[in-house]
């Protein structure tokens, strides 16, 4: 078995981001519309938006999400294909 730490820190870095419940529903929730906004989020989740702010900043922080603006609006897609398989095993129920 050959050990490369730094392979490790970057897992462990990722399952650290998505370690909270919030910030696996917004996964989820980015994962059902293939790319969603804040406002979006708020509505699903019914936190306060400067809640939902430092979560997603986390996220893109840890190079999970991106956001792509239009106009006063940015959507925020999945960046990481590793974090979507961790994502689909999360809930092998639903079409993600």
């Amino acid at each position: 078995m050959e050990n490369n730490i730094n392979e490790f820190n970057e897992y462990a870095e990722i399952l650290k981001a998505m370690g909270h419940p919030a910030r696996l529903c917004i996964l989820k929730g980015i994962l059902k519309t293939g790319g969603c906004n804040v406002t979006h989020i708020q509505d699903c989740l019914n936190l306060p938006q400067s809640t939902i702010s430092q979560h997603i900043q986390k996220l893109k922080t840890a190079g999970i999400i991106e956001g792509v603006r239009s106009g006063l609006e940015i959507t925020y897609t999945l960046k990481n294909e590793q974090v979507l398989n961790i994502i689909r095993s999360l809930y092998p129920q639903e079409d993600l």
